[in-house]
């Protein structure tokens, strides 16, 4: 389907042409010269696009601009599709722009700033004012088009203007726009007829030749409201008893649109009729479709009829191919259709599903046939789709139709009970992935070998006993068995093709996940590698940048949290390169740099990821990672001082978690317990390893290691506070345990926690000598010990005083430089034992004039780019000069050197 485009002189869609003036909000759409976007919001039947299209006639006649017209559906929500038809547009004014923005798009991977850049470029070279008008901008709003047209809209050159007519705000920073005054916004309450308009419009336009009271009676019961007038003028027209209908009209607020529709249906023949009713089940109209629903010929031909009559026909092409009925009254039609012929409904949309599957539309073919109850129909289109959800990982998607279908219907399919099963594991009912799983194999198991080798055309169905298999490792990965996972991984990766790279790579990710769970760290990098390579050859990309997150947990294990973060780095680089569709793996991405940030000390940076995730997790669906994004943002909040704010997302996330994907070595009752046990809550920690049931007996299996680290730190706090004067000693056995296991496979991140816990435990029984041998092995022992920074200052002033210790020793200099580098990010103070006078050397060097100017401008409401700006510098410099302040001031973030700097009086 092709775009309306019309420039300069078009129709005028609604249901008159002429309409009434509005010099009230003509002006105030004369402003849009001088802004970059001017929003026309408001709900259905409130007359955006008629305005719109009287003030570009306008525009285009009086003031000579130049204007292109774009009217959207759902269908354009896709980025390539939506800015081709945006440049489509835009050269039907201005022939050759964007023409290299449009070679750009045709050729994959869709990289957005790139063909902006070459449009804008193309644009700014104008010597006249160009407005661009995008009709329904709503019906393309959260389909991924968000970055691309902030950044378009940031960056327009002056002279282009952009008009959007949209029932909802779209996902764009209109907050910021309006507070710089490039915005101009026409509201509902702006576009409601007063009472002189309604009168202009009943009287002058439509020529009833009413009286004042009752222009005041229709004005007042439909509050100006014009799609309510225009039912009124249609119903009126030929009537003899204007008053009587006027007077009727007057009743219940809530028949009023009813009973007008109801009027103006009367009055059409009864082919028309039946026309509008039968056709009424589909969202978008065009000939051939509606052929095949209503089963007659001559579609094409009524609908162009119907458009003449003004009966809420509305053009989405300027070829006259597709139209769609006015919302209000599509439902209308639809009420009617089910109040009096209801057996025809399942037939229309099972029409309507043959004729898009005929097409390869499956998505609105599985939506008619699921509406028409033809769930046999749907249920083989669903297994068609299937290949392609997988590899985009349109989740949501294919859960929703797998929820609409009955259960009859999903157990006769093996693909489908797999599936449903999946589907089950996602909201955490594994008891019901094991039963969906068993309906699968029994299936496939009475229709013989011949079911399992497919037709080819099933590409599910060919690998399913493989998949089966995958979905076996995942249970027994949820149930903390990382036997079963092996053994169940190994045999898919037996059952798949060599050239079945989806079912391999899926095998392989949880054998690693096996090597993972039980400690053995090198097995699990190597394995997971292989994984995430045979899902680049399967083409599942999305898959393949969002699996970088686990790697990159594995390295953090590894003791090498920087290369964790250059891989992140490259797959987020390389995910962004790619289409919108890529938004989920990118904010994965983006939550596990924040929180390697957030471990290096860089807590600006990780409120930057984490800034970057949040419009995906807010707004997105529901998925396996978001519980992390509410975990790393606890972490950083507690960081910054906010402990409830911090209490409150995890609990979040300990809500949104769900077992059976990945292995849980970082569990969030423990994350929680830790944070209790950094503000000195020692109980609220007790009832953890309580509820939990851990103890220091014994040394349990790797994916208890973070809970037994957790309760170190409680042993340890609670001989320092001497409720229990054997508490260390025992934290000391159990890490003494945990070392042997962490050594023995190669966890350097587990040693060097194990190693710094040690240290503290040593400290606790007065053992400094002991404490320090420990701690330099902590920071020297890893192979990226400059990668850990919360690691010690989580720990608090026991911490520090052992840094300030080991910063002075003379014999190891790798540690001493190890402890020099965490004291500058350190703002604990010196203990009351130090020397009289002695600062902090995170106070030694004083801030330079520019880093004061800087610091002054953080104790504002002005964002990063904002003060780079005022200050005259590029954003990156800004960066430097405030990692320089934080260094300086022993701080991790901009709250926190506003508040260490007014302590010093700097501000």
């Amino acid at each position: 389907m092709e775009a309306s485009i019309i420039a300069t002189k078009l129709y005028v869609p609604g249901p008159r042409r002429g309409f009434v003036a509005r010099p009230r909000l003509q002006a105030k759409l004369d402003l849009s010269a001088g802004a970059g976007l001017t929003l026309v919001s408001a709900p259905a039947g409130f007359g955006k696009t008629s305005l719109l299209a009287d003030w570009v006639q306008g525009a285009a006649g009086e003031r000579h601009g130049r204007v292109a017209w774009l009217s959207l559906d759902a269908a354009e929500g896709e980025p390539g599709t939506f800015w081709s038809h945006v440049i489509t547009a835009l050269q039907t004014v201005v022939p050759g722009a964007g023409s290299k923005a449009l070679e750009l798009i045709g050729s994959p991977p869709l990289a957005t700033e790139l063909f902006l850049v070459s449009l804008i470029n193309d644009l700014a070279a104008l010597s006249q004012d160009l407005w661009l008008v995008l009709d329904d901008y709503h019906t393309v709003d959260g389909g991924g088009l968000a970055d691309g047209m902030s950044y378009f809209l940031e960056h327009v050159p002056q002279q282009l203007h952009v008009v959007m007519s949209t029932r909802s705000d779209p996902d764009l920073p209109l907050a910021r726009w309006r507070v710089r005054g490039k915005l101009v916004e026409i509201r509902a309450a702006d576009l409601r007829f007063s009472q002189a308009e309604a009168e202009a419009y009943l009287n002058k336009e439509a020529g009833l030749g009413l009286a004042p009271e009752q222009v005041s009676t229709l004005e007042q019961r439909t509050e100006g409201w014009i799609a309510a007038l225009q039912l009124a003028v249609l119903s009126l027209r030929d009537r003899n008893d204007a008053a009587g209908f006027i007077n009727r009209f007057a009743g219940d607020d809530r028949y009023v649109v009813d009973y007008l529709v109801d009027e103006v249906l009367e009055h059409q023949p009864d082919g028309v009729r039946s026309f509008l009713q039968h056709t009424a089940v589909l969202d978008r109209l065009t000939g051939p479709l509606c052929d095949a629903v209503t089963g007659r010929d001559g579609g094409s031909t009524m609908l162009v009829n119907l458009e003449r009559a003004n009966l809420f026909v509305v053009p989405l092409d300027d070829r006259r191919e597709w139209y769609r009925y006015h919302h209000l009254f599509a439902d209308v039609l639809r009420g009617r259709l089910l109040s009096e012929e209801p057996d025809q409904v399942p037939l229309l949309h099972r029409r309507a599903s043959q004729w898009y599957e005929s097409r390869d539309h499956l998505a609105n073919a599985i939506r008619h046939a699921l509406e028409g109850r033809d769930f046999g129909r749907a249920a083989r289109l669903v297994e068609r789709a299937l290949p392609l959800l997988r590899r985009s990982r349109q989740d949501a998607v294919l859960f929703g139709w797998l929820a609409a279908l009955p259960d009859p219907t999903i157990r006769e399919s093996p693909v489908l009970s797999v599936f449903y099963g999946a589907m089950l594991m996602a909201s955490g009912d594994l008891a019901g992935v094991e039963l969906r799983l068993a309906d699968a194999e029994r299936t496939l198991a009475a229709a013989g070998p011949a079911a399992a080798e497919g037709t080819g055309e099933n590409q599910e169905l060919e690998t399913l006993p493989a998949t089966i298999a995958t979905y076996r490792a995942s249970l027994a990965q949820a149930r903390g068995d990382a036997a079963g996972t092996a053994a169940h991984a190994r045999r898919a990766l037996e059952l798949a093709g060599p050239t079945d790279h989806m079912a391999r790579g899926a095998a392989a990710a949880f054998l690693g996940f096996a090597a993972w769970s039980d400690g053995n760290v090198a097995e699990a990098l190597h394995t997971f590698t292989g994984a995430i390579a045979s899902l680049h050859a399967a083409g599942n990309l999305l898959d393949e940048y969002s699996s970088t997150v686990i790697l990159a947990d594995m390295l953090l294990a590894a003791g090498r949290p920087a290369g964790a973060r250059r891989s992140c780095t490259a797959a987020l680089m390389a995910a962004d390169s790619q289409s919108e569709s890529m938004l989920r793996a990118g904010a994965e991405l983006h939550v596990a740099l924040a929180e390697l940030c957030r471990e290096a000390g860089d807590l600006q940076e990780a409120g930057v990821h984490l800034a970057a995730a949040a419009a995906f997790y807010e707004r997105g669906p529901m998925t396996e990672s978001r519980y992390r994004w509410f975990v790393a943002r606890a972490l950083t909040a507690y960081d910054e001082g906010r402990r409830d704010r911090a209490m409150d997302w995890l609990d979040q996330a300990g809500q949104l978690y769900r077992p059976g994907f990945f292995p849980e070595v970082r569990p969030v009752p423990a994350i929680k317990a830790r944070l209790q046990l950094r503000h000195g809550d020692l109980s609220a920690a007790a009832r953890w390893a309580q509820l939990c049931g851990i103890d220091a007996a014994g040394g349990g299996t790797y994916l208890q290691e973070f809970n037994h680290l957790t309760l170190v730190r409680l042993l340890i706090a609670r001989q320092r506070t001497g409720a229990d004067t054997l508490a260390a000693n025992a934290a000391l056995d159990l890490l003494g345990r945990l070392s042997a296991g962490a050594a023995e496979t190669g966890r350097f991140g587990s040693l060097a926690e194990i190693r710094m816990l040690q240290s503290l435990a040593f400290d606790a029984l007065g053992l400094r000598l002991q404490a320090q041998e420990a701690l330099a092995e902590s920071l020297t022992g890893s192979p990226e010990p400059d990668g850990y920074v919360r690691l010690y200052l989580d720990e608090g002033p026991p911490m520090a005083d052992l840094l300030r210790g080991a910063a002075k020793a003379k014999h190891d200099g790798a540690a001493a430089a190890g402890a020099r580098r965490l004291l500058t990010l350190c703002t604990y103070q010196e203990p009351a034992g130090a020397r009289s006078g002695e600062q902090p050397e995170s106070d030694l060097e004083p801030l330079s004039d520019r880093e004061l100017q800087v610091l002054r401008m953080l104790d504002s409401d002005l964002s990063g780019p904002e003060i780079a700006r005022a200050l005259f510098i590029s954003h990156n410099t800004l960066r430097t000069h405030t990692k320089h302040i934080f260094t300086k001031l022993g701080v991790g973030s901009r709250r926190a050197a506003v508040g260490q700097a007014g302590e010093r009086g700097l501000l």
